[in-house]
Formats: C-alpha cells, structure tokens, sequence
C-alpha cells in the first residue's frame, strides 16, 4: 500500500478563479463559504486529475475560465504535488493549452502521458449532490456510479468499457443501416464485432462482480457506525453469471451466442438489448428491509456515503496502489451530529486525505484540529488553522 495525499494545489484559469493556490500539508481539508464561491470547483479540479470527465461530467472547454464577453473558456491548469509516503513527490498536471481544446494534456513530472497514468498516483473517490437522485435515476446512472467503483479498484475496467461501447457503436451501425436498406449485413464483420463484445463484456461482468463482493464484505463489517447498512446485487445477467462462479469463457460464449440471436431484434429496435450495459445496481436499506428508493432523501445519502466509505476503507488496503482521495461535496448539510461526527472519526482513522465542502464552519466543527479550515469566497481562499 502507498500512502498518497496532495500537498500543493495549484489552479489557473480554471472555473471561477483565475489562479489559486492551496497549501494542505497533506492534511484533510473542510472548505467553507456561500453558495458559488467556488467550493465545489476545486473538488472538480482534483477529480480532473485522474482518468474521465470529473464529478461534473463536463466538457474540456466548459472548465476553463471565461468572462462576459468571451465565446470559449481559457486555456486551463490543474497542478498537484502529490506526495506519497518514503517516496519522492510528484507532480501531476492536467489542462489544455489553447481554449476550447477537446483533448486534455496530462503531464507527470513535466513529461507527456496517457491520462490512464495518473492512477498510479492518485485515486479520487467522490460523493456529490448530483448523486442524491441516485435511486430515482435511470438504470443508466447507478451503471455509471458503480463502475467508478469498479474503476477505482480496477483501473483496466475502463479500457474493457470503451472497448465494448465502441464495438457495439459499430455493431449497431450495422444492424441499423442492414434493417433500413433491407440488405443483410456482414455476417463475418458482425461475428468479429460480437466476439469483441462478448470479451469486454465479459471481462466488465466479472470485475463489477469482484467489486461487488468486496464492497458487501466491507460494509458488512461496518455495522458499528450509526450509518445505515445496505445490500447490494447487480440484476444483469452477465454479472449473474459472474457471480454464480460461471467461468469467464462461458460467459464469453453465451454473450456472443446471445448477440448473434439478437441481431434481428436490435437492428429494428435500433438499439442493443443484451449485454452488461443493461443491468442495474439495487440497493436495500437492510434495517429498513426497503429498497433504498423508498427511503427518505436523508437515509439515501446516508446509505450512498456509507458505500463511498467502505469503498475508500477497501482501497486503503490494496496492495501496490496509491490511497484514494476523499472528495465530499456538501454531505455534511444532510447529516445529524451524530452522524457528522462518525463521518470525521472515520476520515481520521482511516488516514486518508479527505476534501469536503459546506455552506457553513460549524458543519465541521467535528473535525476542527484534526483538519485544516478554509474559508472559500470570491476574493479567494483562507487558511483558518494549521493541522
């Protein structure tokens, strides 16, 4: 296991600010201010340092700075020295040199890489309140969720991902294009597409399932803290399998026999209707016995930051991988004081770098002297404590 946490923040020309700079120590770090302020932008800026999108999902060029006036955003920079144990700091880097740029620039130690790169230094996690709906999204969204768990643990599960997303881009193309011309496609283009599918896919279902175990291990033990517990299952066949203990080439048989029998079914209905980006994640509210949709909004996020935390407690173990990065965006606000005060004895004994944000000091009155204060407003950001 490395230790990792940030000890210098620096951003330029990214969302609200023009330049900032932030000092941690490599403590946890609680940020505090009014409604956008630009709290929630630095959590962005330190999710953009890993492979994705970010905890916003945003474009490239909605990031980068732009005043009234200005058709596209600037140019932008996130930089982070990242200190990881006995081991020399690094510095990680990520932006776009000219505004509007549809490909981030990733650098570790001023030397050009692959953004896939950045998990050997850093691991962030988030919890945003985008998330609160959760439980009332499409099937799509806990999809999503989940396989930002999966990718946490296992980085190559987003690689197996766009392969299958692309694979089945192309396959579609196909059906699509043979259902409206009226002319079969080709049957051996189609049968190497879906033997692709049917690899990713299959590799997808195990990983999700291996998450899934693990994750319902670690919650399982956590039955001391005032957090509700949940039950996880995936509903997709693939993971079915998976779980059951099918072995991975079968699965990889019956996925590609079973796309090769829906060839005539997806080409009219214009999508695919098999596969692993079908299924969804259920979760139960165990004391409760109700699925977790039923549940009041409170007791959502309480279950939702309860897996977040047993996912930052697994991968604080792993072997060869750099601790995640906590990045809690406006959960205090939702949680009684019993709770906020679980939240903070977990983050310090769990010694991992956490990030969170609030509207109001008195929300981490619970972690004052084990975490540094800043006060976040549009004049900048505010030291209040040293850790």
């Amino acid at each position: 296991m490395a230790s990792a946490a940030i000890n210098t923040l620096t951003l330029t020309d990214f969302r609200s600010y023009a330049h900032a700079r932030l000092e941690t120590g490599g403590a946890s770090v609680y940020l505090f201010g009014a409604n956008g302020a630009g709290k929630t932008n630095l959590l962005e800026a330190i999710s953009l340092l890993s492979p994705g999108k970010g905890l916003r999902g945003s474009s490239l060029a909605e990031v980068g700075r732009r005043l009234p006036g200005e058709a596209t955003g600037r140019p932008w920079a996130v930089s982070a020295l990242v200190e990881a144990g006995e081991d020399e700091p690094v510095q990680l880097g990520a932006g776009v040199e000219v505004g509007g740029a549809t490909r981030r620039l990733v650098r570790i130690d001023g030397e050009t890489v692959p953004p896939g790169r950045l998990t050997d230094h850093i691991r962030p996690i988030w919890l945003t309140p985008a998330q609160d709906r959760l439980f009332l999204e499409a099937a799509s969204e806990r999809r999503k969720f989940f396989d930002r768990l999966v990718f946490a643990a296992e980085p190559a599960h987003a690689s197996h991902a766009n392969a299958y997303d692309k694979a089945q881009r192309e396959r579609m193309r196909l059906l699509t294009d043979a259902f409206e011309s009226g002319a079969p496609a080709d049957p051996v283009w189609l049968t190497a597409l879906e033997a692709r599918l049917a690899e990713a896919g299959a590799l997808m279902a195990e990983a999700r399932a291996r998450t899934l175990v693990a994750l319902q291990a670690e919650i399982d033990g956590r039955g001391d803290r005032p957090f509700p517990q949940a039950r996880l299952s995936l509903t997709g066949e693939w993971e079915k399998l998976a779980l059951d203990g099918v072995e991975f080439a079968e699965i990889e048989l019956r996925l590609a026999t079973a796309l090769a029998a829906a060839r005539p079914r997806d080409g009219a209905a214009g999508r695919a209707l098999t596969g692993p980006h079908r299924g969804d994640l259920d979760i139960l509210h165990v004391e409760k016995d109700r699925p977790a949709a039923e549940c009041s909004t409170g007791e959502q996020k309480a279950l939702i930051l309860n897996l977040v935390l047993a996912q930052a407690a697994r991968l604080s173990r792993a072997e060869s991988a750099p601790n995640p990065i906590v990045l809690l965006d406006e959960v205090a606000a939702h949680l009684d004081l019993t709770r906020r005060a679980a939240l903070a004895d977990e983050i310090t004994a769990l010694k991992l770098q956490a990030f969170l944000t609030g509207t109001d000091e008195s929300l981490f009155d619970h972690l004052k002297g084990r975490a540094l204060g800043v006060r976040v407003c549009d004049a900048g950001l505010t030291a209040l404590e040293d850790v």
